[in-house]
């Protein structure tokens, strides 16, 4: 109920129960002592709701209609009794007394209630600033803790790539010697291209913590984003229909980023790689670009199995991984070459309905860009 129509019935109810009272009053003769009694003490009903509905105002005003009303009762009724008459002109000086009363102490209640509303609305809102500044916190201390793993893992890489490099390089030409000459029917043939595609992917290994512990400074140009997703998909079209997932590239009307296109055709293979491997049985992957307020929005949208809502938190954390031959560092890379791009990316997924990643990236000459 409004407050307009609940103020208007109370208003109503504390007049009709006024003249109700003074009706009676006037209706009733004077021989019968005792009801009259009765009736003066009614009227303080209508003054005390008159003072608590309406406040100070509202109980005053009904305590000088009362007196009003009741003082030619008095002056002409009981004028001929003058104890009598005294004993009432008391009661009509209680009758505004007990207005002020009443009225007064509820407008000092309502000013109270808020004040007290107002307070507790801005302990929310304290409340609220603090929970926020408390999150960005807890996200600046991931990040320090992340940074303190790459710094670790920057250290772990240098001397990794000359330590495992060297020999792998000496296993790989050790075994492609020992390949020649050999029949190709040959078991130990078969053997040798076992050996050579290992070394690759240990290669490769190798490759990718270097690029994600020391990434190289990103190259000042401009890069076609719709132009770098078209070589990324010639390179994935043979996996893709391999497997049965259909690619579909909504390209829109969006500028050009600034920074590196080797970096960011690097960071657009890994999501599209990544979605090709949730679904190993078939699906889709829809690619779409739009540009607003100044950025590129690049949505990879699979139907592959998700990531639980626990995972989520993790996927761009370096050496996490759900499958059992990843090595964890492909969406740690992204992010971080994002990141270099002074852009962000962010996950949202159904388990067992798919997954969207979604990359952000300003647009060229809009103020962002890469980051010293």
């Amino acid at each position: 109920m409004s407050k307009r129509p609940e103020a208007g019935w109370r208003l109503a109810a504390v007049a009709l129960l006024v003249l109700g009272v003074t009706a009676l009053h006037y209706l009733t003769t004077t021989q019968r002592v005792e009801y009259h009694d009765i009736f003066r003490r009614l009227y303080y009903v209508p003054i005390v709701l008159g003072g608590l509905w309406f406040t100070l105002r509202g109980g005053l005003a009904t305590s000088v209609v009362v007196s009003a009303l009741y003082a030619p009762h008095v002056i002409f009724q009981w004028g001929h009794h003058p104890g009598i008459a005294l004993e009432q002109y008391l009661e009509i000086v209680l009758y505004n007394v007990i207005g002020f009363l009443t009225g007064f102490l509820a407008e000092r209640e309502r000013i109270q209630t808020v004040r007290a509303r107002r307070a507790a609305q801005k302990l929310e809102r304290s409340y609220a600033k603090l929970r926020n500044q408390a999150d960005q916190i807890l996200e600046v201390e991931a990040q320090l803790r992340r940074a303190d793993r790459l710094s670790a893992l920057g250290e772990l890489a240098a001397g990794m790539a000359h330590e495992i490099r060297n020999p792998l390089g000496s296993i790989r030409g050790t075994a492609e010697i020992l390949q020649e000459g050999v029949d190709p029917q040959d078991r130990r043939y078969e053997f040798g291209r076992i050996l050579l595609k290992e070394v690759d992917r240990l290669n490769k290994v190798v490759q990718n913590f270097l690029d994600f512990a020391r990434p190289s400074e990103p190259e000042r140009e401009r890069v076609d984003v719709n132009e770098t997703l078209r070589d990324v998909f010639a390179l994935t079209r043979q996996p893709a229909a391999r497997d049965g997932i259909e690619v579909i590239f909504e390209a829109g009307d969006v500028a050009s980023a600034t920074g590196s296109a080797k970096q960011l055709q690097q960071a657009f293979l890994n999501l599209v790689l990544n979605a090709l491997q949730a679904m190993p049985r078939g699906g889709r992957l829809k690619v779409t670009t739009a540009q607003a307020a100044g950025e590129v929005r690049i949505v990879f949208a699979d139907t592959g199995h998700g990531i639980s809502g626990e995972d989520q938190d993790k996927v761009f954390n370096p050496f996490f991984t759900t499958r059992q031959e990843g090595t964890g560092l492909g969406l740690a890379i992204t992010h971080r070459i994002v990141q270099g791009h002074g852009g962000r990316i962010e996950v949202k997924s159904r388990p067992g309905e798919g997954t969207d990643f979604t990359m952000i990236l300003p647009c060229a000459g809009s103020g962002g860009g890469i980051r010293a």
